[in-house]
């Protein structure tokens, strides 16, 4: 889960990250009481989980309240990059900035690893950075049971470079940053501008942080944090029902057993696809090993209720879960919906494999739903399920 700068501000507050005062409004008048707040002046700041905000006029200075009030009203509505603009955070302004630099911790899955990186060229896109002048960008690893000391923030600043004059100040807030990083669960924390202002302080004057979902169990504090207005209506409702699903841009919707055999799925579709007029699959969704009947009912449900579907393809390898299990659970699941008053009229291909298959493959014959065809290759099923949804 991506945060909005002012959470990302917030958190780093928490766990005594230096950061500027600021609070975040959604209405152009706010800006006026925060801005006395904060002394009179501020910075008026776009809310939205993308970069370039400064570019596209989304980062504007108000000398006055009144100001900072037109600025607001400037900001909010404005579209940055397709992401519409809905909050601003109104900040202190900063002492005059001398020098930016940048900082990040994150999870390195290629190595297996945790990674630093810093820079003394901060202010910029660590990207452009690491593309332009790669040298200037310090990459050091860091050991998940050692963590960040103080003795291994130093060896990070001593790569990175930076200046004498800030290096124990910076040192002091790898440390911190570290804290945030690990007892927030996030994957990765970043600073940038982490900047070095006129009476010497070294501040976070923006940050960007990205929270491991898959923690929620232990951080029950972070479901404040998610912004409920631009969720997927799918993928919320598949949440609330305990459901693994990624809403995709096509037409076929998938449902498989184990994330692995899920991801195949979708590249036999669109794979399949091509033959059909780039037909494509419509989602991600992972029953796991326990697909019964409530199980595929809610998957269906999920599913069947985007209007881009157009067909449904079900491809499940029988294991811990046998076949004959997962075909009772296809047709309770049809009759539970019925029941439902939900009116499914949109095609599914069933293709089951592995443990009491062709147990499974009779249950489904037998039930002769008129909205089930079952097809038993993967190649197969893929083909059909394409040719169903680019026939709608």
């Amino acid at each position: 889960m991506d945060l909005f700068e002012y959470q990302a501000r917030d958190l780093f507050a928490k766990h005594d990250v230096p950061v500027l005062a600021g609070e975040v409004i959604d209405t152009p008048e706010a800006a006026r009481a925060a801005t006395e707040r904060l002394g009179g002046k501020s910075v008026v700041k776009a809310q939205v989980k993308v970069g370039g905000r400064g570019k596209a006029g989304g980062v504007k200075l108000a000398a006055t309240p009144d100001e900072a009030v037109a600025r607001a009203t400037d900001i909010l509505g404005m579209d940055i990059k397709g992401h519409t603009v809905h909050k601003v955070m109104i900040a202190e302004t900063a002492p005059e900035i001398v020098e930016e630099y940048y900082v990040s911790y994150l999870l390195d899955r290629t190595n297996r690893t945790f990674l630093a990186m810093a820079s003394v060229q901060g202010g910029v896109e660590i990207e452009v950075v690491a593309e332009e002048n790669p040298e200037a960008l310090a990459k050091v690893p860091v050991n998940a049971n050692e963590g960040v000391s103080i003795e291994k923030a130093r060896e990070i600043v001593a790569q990175a470079k930076f200046p004498a004059d800030v290096a124990e100040q910076v040192a002091e807030i790898l440390v911190t940053l570290w804290d945030t990083f690990v007892k927030e669960d996030a994957l990765l924390v970043e600073v940038n501008p982490l900047a070095k202002v006129a009476d010497g302080r070294v501040i976070a004057l923006d940050g960007k942080v990205s929270l491991d979902e898959n923690a929620e169990f232990r951080q029950p504090e972070h479901e404040a944090l998610v912004d409920h207005a631009a969720a997927n209506p799918l993928e919320a409702a598949a949440k609330a029902k305990n459901l693994n699903y990624v809403k995709l841009d096509g037409e076929v919707g998938i449902i498989g057993n184990g994330a692995g055999l899920v991801m195949s799925t979708l590249d036999v579709v669109a794979y399949a696809g091509e033959a059909h007029g780039g037909v494509k699959p419509a989602n991600f969704l992972d029953i796991g090993g326990g697909a019964s009947a409530a199980v595929m009912a809610n998957g269906l449900e999920i599913i069947l209720g985007d209007p881009d579907v157009k067909s449904v393809f079900v491809n499940v390898f029988g294991g811990i879960t046998a076949c004959d299990e997962v075909a009772n659970g296809i047709v309770q699941a049809l009759q539970l919906l019925a029941d439902k008053g939900e009116e499914v009229t949109k095609p599914l291909v069933v293709r089951l494999d592995g443990n009491n298959a062709e147990l499974g493959r009779k249950i489904l014959s037998d039930a002769n739903h008129p909205l089930v065809q079952r097809v038993d290759t993967m190649d197969g099923a893929a083909d059909r399920a394409a040719e169903l949804a680019a026939a709608k």
